[in-house]
């Protein structure tokens, strides 16, 4: 059987598994992707393609690991209280406020360039946010991850970092052409933001409510093992290890987990409650690498076999070249399935030097044809392949299948405004 049709089908039953909400997201990653590897013929290749996925995982697992014990012990000593009750007085109770803070929050911490950071940090400050003035935390999932996706665009993000390994691109000049672009991707989760708190307004009302007794009752659950007293030491120590790991380039991993043990040391001095603060946190570590295991399997399956490639070309074949004129747009269009569909090492070192040579041959520039590769990003960031998805669904308690079907509507609506400004921009002018 074509391993192109194989492969879409795949991902249309995995796709389908996961939103009849009749079997987990974790069972789909595993399952759905094994069968069809038998189906295409890999055989008992098809273990080993998933082992290799697991594996190719591992790093994000250990970072997730680690990162998440590090801020889980954080957000039990209260470290993140303060936050929450300054951003409670912002939003005096109005869901308005609430979802257009959890944008900006967002767009701020995300300018580190880990997606993985911005989530822990504005789900430990916001969280308990939503969950006191009854706001879906699906909201909270979303608008993390859109703003998220258009700060990524940054040099130093994934996509635009191996989109200048390919295309040899100037980082300043590119840089200068992206910001209408992030400008933009920021200004639309957030038009989106206030139109769905206005509907949230109307629904729940601005909530008259007690500031000081609604912040002290952030984290009420964790009072045993709050340590106010330490604040301090931990927000000094929070600030380094995201310094040495931003700007000095020191593994993740590994400073989360020097934190997280010295954290543990520190705030607790009796070892049975450093177990007990542990123990309180391992279910969503365990959850989470699950999760991002059987993402690993889903990708590990798709590269090895080459069923990426295959489909990529496939891709590649059926442009017609009465559309060479259109090319970037194009591009631009493909750009946004391609990255949901496939990973950004598929696409970028794959798919797209083969359509990045056929766009000069019609004439347009490697400025254009880079920003145009870039439009698609805003699908990226809700792709079933991205394990911060699972990640962030996991964290605020929330079914993916739920956030697929608010999701998949919001990328559409952001990448329509992106084509919309690629064509402002002249990126598909020749």
């Amino acid at each position: 059987m074509n391993i192109v049709l194989i492969g879409v089908l795949m991902m249309v039953v995995f796709m389908a598994a996961i939103l009849s909400k009749k079997v987990s997201a974790l069972t789909a990653l595993v399952v759905v992707p094994v069968i069809f590897g038998f189906i295409a013929g890999f055989g008992m290749n098809t273990l080993e393609y998933a082992v290799n996925g697991i594996l190719s995982v591992n790093s994000t697992v250990a970072l997730l690991a680690f990162a998440i014990l590090y801020f889980g012990v954080m957000l039990c000593t209260g470290l993140f209280d303060p936050l929450s009750g300054v951003i409670l007085r912002f939003m005096k109770g109005d869901p308005l406020r609430v979802l257009v803070g959890t944008v900006i929050l967002a767009t701020l911490v995300s300018l580190d360039g880990d997606g993985t950071t911005t989530i822990m940090i504005c789900c430990a400050a916001l969280l308990p946010v939503y969950r006191q003035l009854d706001i879906s935390r699906i909201y909270l999932a979303l608008f993390i991850v859109l703003p998220n996706g258009a700060i990524n665009l940054l040099p130093w993000g994934g996509p635009t970092a191996r989109l200048m390994a390919v295309m040899e691109l100037d980082s300043g000049q590119l840089l200068a052409n992206l910001i209408p672009i992030i400008v933009v991707g920021v200004l639309a989760p957030l038009a989106i933001s206030i139109f769905i708190g206005l509907k949230e307004r109307k629904r729940l009302g601005i909530k008259g409510i007690d500031i000081k007794l609604l912040s002290e009752s952030i984290g009420e659950d964790r009072a045993e093992f709050k340590r106010p007293q330490y604040i301090w030491f931990n927000f000094i120590m929070t600030v380094i290890i995201l310094l040495l790991i931003i700007f000095m380039g020191v593994p993740g991993p590994l400073m989360f987990a020097l934190g997280a043990c010295l954290a543990l040391a520190v705030n607790y001095h009796d070892i049975k409650i450093q177990r007990k603060v542990i123990e309180y946190n391992a279910e969503g570590i365990v959850n989470i690498v699950l999760m991002i295991m059987g993402a690993g399997v889903l990708m590990g399956i798709l590269s090895e076999s080459g069923m990426d490639q295959a489909m990529a070309n496939a891709l590649i074949s059926v442009i017609p070249e009465s559309w060479g004129k259109y090319f970037t747009f194009v591009l631009a269009v493909i750009s946004g399935p391609a990255v949901w569909l496939l990973n950004n090492d598929a696409f970028y070192f794959g798919i797209f030097p083969v359509l990045a040579e056929a766009a000069r041959t019609y004439g347009f520039t490697d400025m254009q044809i880079g920003l145009a590769s870039l439009l698609g990003q805003f699908f990226r960031g809700f792709s079933p392949v991205v394990p911060a998805l699972y990640f962030v669904c996991s964290y605020v308690d929330i079914e993916f299948s739920e956030f697929q079907k608010k999701a998949i509507p919001m990328a559409c609506i952001s990448f329509a405004v992106m084509l919309v400004l690629g064509a402002i921009m002249g990126i598909y002018a020749v």
